[in-house]
């Protein structure tokens, strides 16, 4: 039998919730394999803090340290209370930064996957959607404006003032355009390179390293598109793409747009991969203001489990059945209150019946 150590992270707001659905899932792939979790839970984000005085306190990185994958559930606060905890501790800077330094995680990947019988939770039209929408954000996650040098004050006019640095090295583009194009290679062999090089110079250096990457993978087409064009073309003909690769910033904005057009971010799970560990984790925030109530919808984090048994436990089979159960209930006609509403033609029910049916519908598929 395989054993596996999981740190779980359930975070803040709605995480523990969904969090516990997730685990659910994990219960029901151990008694279908010859496989088991040893499940380690922390603190890790705002209630980290208020509990120890630190976002990521020595504890939970120890439990991460020895864990085989981490599965992390959304932090954060609202604005308001965000203004309890100083400004360099709060869970962004004070805990998720910091993590994606300490285990190099610099491969996200962000699945946008909308099959037809689901089309009714977007905003687009049916005839944008096609036959549905099934592509990959590929987005580096540990360089970029987000980890440059950061500085602020008074300058010499009286004047208060920001500075932060956008920099990126020729290896930290060159690797994760290697995952990009291996991703590609197994799909449609088709990767859109996402830059702005008409303006800024790190995108001319991507663009170069990304041109000499290509070279090693003939069989994938390569289409150049500036981001803003990007983020138009998502809109208006999402299906034209399969593997997206970006920089850090433009993974932000745009994946979270790839939850727009999927109708929520509550339907995008992420995988954050390093040399060495990774971690597994919901692309939207803790939604404090739903937080107990019974209706976030756990699909991203049990999709978040999904992509952790395929890339962390190679049981890729296992994974796919994961995403079935998933969806089949919501082509049975069930959805959550945070996804749709009254009248929509769905019957409601609550984040814990949503586990509860995904684990059914697991537990009868023939096992692998």
């Amino acid at each position: 039998m395989k054993n596996y150590k999981i740190a779980v992270l359930a975070g803040d707001g709605i995480g523990p919730e969904i969090t516990q659905e997730a685990l659910k899932v994990l219960k029901v792939i151990e008694q279908r394999n010859d496989v088991s979790f040893e499940l380690m839970p922390a603190l890790f984000g705002a209630c980290a803090y208020f509990a120890t005085g630190d976002a990521f306190p020595q504890q939970t990185k120890d439990i991460c340290d020895q864990a085989d994958a981490i599965l992390k559930g959304p932090i954060g606060l609202s604005h308001e209370e965000s203004k309890q905890i100083p400004v360099d501790k709060q869970p962004e800077r004070g805990a998720l930064l910091p993590m994606r330094r300490r285990y190099n995680t610099y491969a996200n990947f962000r699945p946008v996957s909308l099959p037809k019988s689901l089309a009714h939770f977007s905003p687009l039209k049916p005839e944008i959607i096609g036959e549905g929408i099934d592509l990959i954000m590929v987005r580096e996650l540990v360089g970029g404006l987000y980890f440059g040098e950061k500085e602020r004050g008074i300058n010499d006019k009286g004047l208060r003032y920001v500075r932060e640095t956008l920099e990126y090295d020729e290896e930290q583009i060159r690797r994760i355009m290697h995952q990009a194009f291996k991703l590609a290679g197994k799909r449609r062999k088709l990767l859109h390179n996402i830059h702005k090089s008409n303006v800024l110079m790190s995108s001319v250096l991507w663009n170069e390293v990304m041109e000499e990457v290509a070279k090693e993978y003939p069989d994938v087409q390569v289409v150049n598109c500036l981001v803003d064009s990007a983020a138009t073309a998502l809109c208006l003909n999402p299906t034209q793409f399969d593997v997206m690769v970006m920089e850090n910033m433009f993974g932000d904005i745009l994946s979270d747009q790839g939850g727009g057009i999927l109708g929520s971010l509550g339907l995008m799970p992420s995988a954050c991969i390093g040399p060495d560990k990774a971690y597994y984790e919901p692309s939207h925030g803790s939604a404090p203001d739903i937080a107990g109530k019974n209706i976030a919808n756990p699909y991203s984090m049990i999709g978040s489990v999904a992509m952790m048994l395929e890339n962390s436990f190679d049981m890729e089979a296992e994974a796919k059945n994961v995403w079935a159960a998933m969806q089949g209930v919501f082509a049975d006609g069930y959805s959550t209150a945070d996804l749709s509403k009254p009248g929509s033609g769905v019957s409601m029910i609550s984040t814990v019946e949503f586990g509860d049916k995904v684990v059914e519908k697991l537990l009868k598929m023939p096992k692998v």
